[in-house]
């Protein structure tokens, strides 16, 4: 039978449960023609690029498929048909992967790595405060005379 893999996005409303009940029904279609959902990997609620129907957030679960494609005609009609589906899409596949997706992947990357002290901030636009970098001649800026920092115009 053909390999298939087809990611769909839920409306963020939904809970997790609620999304896992909609591949659910999904592995319901195909285990009735004799297929079966050989890898399923929630990636859970993301912000969207765009707003889909008023959404600016979405649930998003990948399924890998082994089914007939009548089979993958009626899950695409059923997901089609579901209010809570903002989109999917099936692909045609030569082998499914049984390791993590790359948005698996990424995410335990992120976690792994240290968010500890990162060293000194450099010194951009509005880092260095005065423009020491430029020579500032202002006279607020400008050093002043010894005899005139105490006080008396120099007079002892």
């Amino acid at each position: 039978m053909p390999l298939y893999e087809t990611v769909l996005i839920a409306r963020n409303e939904l809970t997790q449960a609620q999304v896992e009940a909609v591949a659910d029904q999904v592995a319901g279609i195909i285990a009735e023609t004799g297929g079966e959902v050989r890898k399923r990997e929630y990636w859970g609620l993301r912000g969207l690029a765009y707003k889909i129907k008023k959404n600016r957030k979405a649930h998003y679960m990948l399924l890998g498929l082994d089914c007939t494609p009548v089979a993958e005609k009626e899950v695409t009609r059923q997901l089609g048909l579901n209010e809570d589906v903002l989109r999917h899409m099936t692909l045609r596949i030569e082998a499914i992967d049984d390791a993590p997706s790359a948005i698996l992947a990424k995410r335990g990357d992120d976690r792994e790595r240290d968010r500890g002290f990162r060293g000194p901030r450099p010194a951009g636009r509005f880092g260095s405060g005065r423009g020491r970098e430029r020579g500032d001649d202002r006279e607020e800026f400008r050093a002043r005379p010894r005899d005139d920092l105490d006080g008396n115009g120099g007079e002892e």
